[in-house]
């Protein structure tokens, strides 16, 4: 299952709305991605998701 290992964002659920509007499950999975990460000191991998890594980035500067 995809999950954030920082904020804990994962897959939600939602429908598919044809043109005829009739409404089918789907799932909207996290955009996870797997990074070598410093956090508190500690480097190693991670599963972490796009708007995460963002800030990183940002406050890496």
């Amino acid at each position: 299952m995809k999950v954030c290992e920082i904020c804990g964002k994962g897959t939600s659920a939602g429908n598919n709305v044809s043109h005829s509007m009739r409404h089918t499950k789907r799932t909207f999975e996290a955009n996870i991605q797997k990074v070598d990460v410093e956090l508190n000191g500690k480097k190693g991998k991670k599963y972490v998701c796009a708007r995460c890594l963002k800030t990183m980035k940002k406050e890496s500067k």
